[in-house]
């Protein structure tokens, strides 16, 4: 008789497993331990992550690439491609373990940069676009010049990172509208506080006052999404220099503060 008061349970506790935990663990092999040796040698975030940090990065990768197709367009894609793409997406949303780009099936890269009608084989003027979230016929499709891509992680000085600045366009859409105000991750009571720290910085640099890069100041989502590349890529140097601008995004990425808050 016992057993069949249990049997319930057990069986709900599979469904859940199934359903629930399950969605979160890979069921395909990626050989995340080859990962390791390229993400040291390219990303600065994951090299000041502790042993059981990395792995928990290299396996949130998985998930990514599990959920996320990644393709070339003119060029064969290698591994380090996928592995930069799965970086740039997961460096933002580290802090938030059930995090999933639900609006994103594709990420299509091309050799370098393109215009705005997604040419790159030609020598044209115009073709200076690194990244962009696709709309239209690209909906639910990322977009991303290699050559960009791989810049973003090469050089660690110049506060740009072209993957990153995408996916976090991806999480400020989330909401419904690229605003550059982040509802999803901001605690109600910061988002007036933030929008017109925003307004002050996106002044600052249209005044040539400010080192975070020009096109910050053309629109608030685009402040947004460079304002992160600044922190994402240089921290120590964005809390010297910007500390309420670094205080505030720490609150945006990292969820365990505004808990303690």
């Amino acid at each position: 008789m016992v057993f069949l008061y249990i049997l319930p349970i057990v069986a709900a506790a599979l469904l859940l497993y199934f359903f629930v935990f399950k969605k979160d663990t890979p069921t395909i092999d990626y050989p995340t331990v080859q990962w390791h040796q390229p993400l040291m040698e390219k990303v600065l975030f994951y090299q000041q992550l502790n042993d059981v940090e990395q792995r928990r990065f290299r396996y949130r990768m998985a998930i990514f690439l599990e959920d996320t197709y990644v393709e070339s367009v003119g060029f064969e894609l290698e591994e380090l491609d996928r592995v930069l793409v799965a970086a740039s997406a997961v460096i933002p949303v580290f802090k938030f373990p059930a995090w999933h780009y639900d609006e994103l099936t594709g990420v299509i890269l091309y050799p370098d940069n393109f215009n705005k009608d997604l040419e790159f084989d030609h020598s044209g003027k115009d073709r200076f676009i690194g990244g962009l979230v696709g709309t239209g016929r690209y909906k639910n499709q990322m977009i991303l010049s290699k050559t960009s891509l791989y810049h973003g992680f090469d050089n660690q000085t110049d506060k740009r990172n072209t993957g990153i600045h995408e996916f976090v366009h991806l999480i400020d859409k989330t909401d419904g509208d690229t605003d550059g105000v982040p509802e999803v991750l901001l605690k109600q009571s910061y988002v007036i506080p933030w929008i017109n720290l925003m307004h002050q910085k996106m002044d600052a640099i249209n005044k040539d006052k400010s080192d975070i890069r020009a096109y910050g100041g053309t629109s608030q989502a685009e402040f947004f999404a460079t304002a992160a590349e600044y922190f994402f890529s240089r921290p120590k140097l964005m809390r010297r220099k910007h500390p309420e601008l670094y205080r505030m995004l720490k609150q945006c990425f990292d969820p365990s503060l505004k808990k303690a808050a």
